[in-house]
């Protein structure tokens, strides 16, 4: 299931649906699966169009200050935010290093008195250490102590973090009800979502804003580059996400 999970949806974004349709063109002999792949793979390759692409996923609030936070029982913190090489024993961040932070500083200020970290563990990566051992390392040096971090088991996508940091807090048998989840913007309606799901009462803190509050088009914004390729199959791949948790509700499918 969790390998449907992580490829299936490959195939419906820009990169891997265009391929499709210079696959199909040859072997049809049809140019227009030519041409309507060539243009899919430029047009989400246009900074204009990923901008807004992402922009439709983050929603139109930006980040709150850490002061308008209110106080809860945890706060979870979804991973993504490591590499793991040679020569850094803690791991390199990645992109999305304000998941941390952000967990790091709200509960410095008290907005609660627990910080949960997820413990990913994806079949085909070779890590001797998972991200969420090295994440309590780091919260450790920075002063986070130890009887204040909790540490899921092994999880593989979003849904497992919440099933995981539910059972770590023992939700619905007297434990915590009320979350601070912190994650990247684009993804926080998605995960809001999963952890209400197991019984949550979430206060999103949302991070890593990958769009500008005030955009300005020049004309880098009309030329493809794989960046705004790359920026377009992330929040596509939420949108992909909303959409199959809405079919699995009409379905009622557990």
């Amino acid at each position: 299931m969790l390998i449907l999970n992580k490829i299936l949806p490959l195939l419906l974004l820009p990169l891997g649906f265009s391929l499709l349709c210079l696959l199909a063109g040859l072997v049809f002999r049809k140019r227009l699966f030519l041409w309507f792949g060539v243009l899919v793979l430029c047009l989400f390759s246009l900074p204009i169009v990923s901008d807004a692409v992402m922009r439709l996923v983050e929603g139109p609030l930006r980040r709150a200050p850490i002061s308008a936070v209110g106080k809860a029982d945890a706060i979870v913190v979804l991973g993504g935010m490591l590499h793991q090489i040679k020569g850094e024993p803690l791991g390199e961040w990645a992109g999305d290093v304000d998941r941390f932070e952000g967990a790091i500083n709200l509960f410095k200020v008290g907005k609660a008195p627990v910080v949960v970290f997820t413990r990913e563990h994806i079949p085909w990566h070779s890590q001797n250490v998972s991200e969420g051992d090295l994440l309590v390392s780091r919260a450790l040096l920075l002063g986070v102590p130890q009887h204040s971090i909790r540490l899921t088991g092994n999880v593989g996508n979003t849904a497992d973090e919440a099933v995981a940091a539910a059972k770590v807090l023992n939700v619905g048998h007297g434990g915590a009800k009320s979350i601070i989840l912190v994650t990247s913007a684009f993804h926080m309606q998605r995960a809001r979502f999963q952890f209400e799901q197991v019984g949550f009462k979430v206060i999103p803190f949302r991070v890593d804003y990958q769009t500008d509050d005030t955009p300005e088009l020049t004309v880098l914004s009309y030329l493809p580059n794989g960046a705004s390729l790359a920026k377009s199959e992330t929040a596509l791949h939420e949108i992909i996400g909303w959409l199959f948790y809405w079919v699995k509700g009409l379905l009622k499918v557990p």
